[in-house]
């Protein structure tokens, strides 16, 4: 397996890396929504690709080997020893559900030997939650899932994903690795920190939280919060995420992160389903417990290629939310993972609206927030 990076400022850049994109088996781009929005940035990139599988979305900020970036488009141009890839991509507005859409993306890319898939979906209008569930289900436990809901800074208004077939609004695309060389590491960590006490979810519906322990969740959260802080809701409630646990299943826990507040109704949207019956805890975080968190998804990641194989292409995703809390830190916890991952292993990734991979104590794969995903690609001989 080897890489390639690539990127654009001006019309025409693309071009130098023709041959460079003739040659490859797969390009992974990002870039900002206003970047992508200009027809002619990805005119370019999708006619130099041709039939070549192309995956995309526009970021919270994005970064190649460590390097962040708010402004280029970036691509990794990556071509397989002994691995096939194949691309799909469907609008939302085409399907009756987010499970819906699941089913589709997996029923297009499933064969005999599918290794696992990587999806990037719009971060807005999406819910995530239901996406993974639907990929889930006609995927099965087997084949690994991971990727993320494309981002638009910290604005949350329109996010862009573009793939085989197209680019636009409201769009969830898919790549999958097929064969027996290709080997797949996963990883996602948080490094949040709890505070207060354990409550149970006792109203909501999907991704919407009324009740707490039966009292108003958004009380709650004004409450812990204090004045300032609850008057900047939602965007404060970035750096106060929640964690939720499933008493069935308490090996699985995920992190969601506050969208929307609803002031009348005392309710409070989040990125994710915030399931009945389910524990939740507040969280906050401090940058050295972030750092630490994407050190260990990035050491879960290794830890899954078999012995002897080392990464040779990584993809990580991270939270908007993390990035503004690290704020000038931010690069801390790339580097953190990088060195984890080795230095010198072609890596790109961008800040999401929400993560998409195996939950790494259950191994039961979700949607997730707050959280450093990291994927890693080898091949074997």
């Amino acid at each position: 397996m080897k890489a390639s990076t690539l990127s654009w400022t001006a019309p025409g850049d693309w071009s130098r890396g023709a041959d460079a994109i003739a040659a490859a088996d797969l390009v992974i781009a990002f870039g900002s929504r206003s970047s992508l929005e200009q027809t002619q940035v990805r005119q370019e990139l999708q006619v130099l690709c041709g039939d070549i599988p192309l995956i995309g979305c526009s970021t919270g900020g994005h970064f190649l080997d460590g390097r962040l970036d708010d402004d280029r488009v970036i691509a990794m141009l990556v071509r397989f020893a002994g691995t096939t890839v194949r691309g799909v991509c469907l609008a939302r507005a085409d399907v009756h559900s987010d499970v819906e859409a699941g089913h589709q993306i997996a029923q297009r890319l499933m064969a005999d030997d599918l290794a696992g898939v990587f999806i990037l979906a719009d971060g807005v209008s999406i819910n995530g939650s239901r996406l993974v569930e639907g990929l889930t289900e006609r995927l099965g436990p087997d084949i690994p899932v991971t990727g993320g809901l494309a981002g638009d800074g910290a604005d949350f208004k329109a996010t862009l994903v573009f793939g085989p077939g197209g680019a636009g609004y409201g769009r969830i695309a898919g790549i999958g690795f097929y064969g027996d060389k290709i080997r797949i590491g996963h990883g996602s960590f948080g490094g949040w920190q709890f505070f207060g006490p354990r409550r149970t979810i006792t109203k909501s519906h999907d991704n919407v939280l009324f009740e707490l322990d039966g009292k108003p969740a958004l009380d709650l959260y004004e409450r812990y919060l204090g004045e300032e802080e609850a008057q900047a809701l939602p965007a404060s409630g970035l750096f106060y995420p929640l964690q939720i646990n499933d008493p069935n299943e308490p090996e699985h826990e995920v992190v969601r992160t506050v969208l929307a507040i609803d002031r009348e109704k005392r309710s409070m949207t989040f990125a994710g389903d915030v399931p009945v019956g389910w524990s939740a805890r507040l969280m906050h975080g401090m940058a050295e417990e972030l750092k630490a968190g994407a050190g260990k998804a990035g050491m879960a990641a290794r830890a899954m290629l078999p012995e002897g194989v080392l990464p040779e292409v990584n993809i990580l995703v991270s939270c908007i939310g993390r990035r503004l809390l690290l704020g000038q830190n931010v690069g801390s916890e790339i580097d953190t993972a990088m060195e984890i991952l080795g230095a010198r292993v072609p890596t790109i990734g961008f800040y999401s609206y929400g993560e998409i991979s195996p939950q790494s104590f259950s191994g039961r794969c979700d949607i997730h927030n707050q959280t450093m995903t990291v994927t890693t690609l080898a091949e074997v001989p």
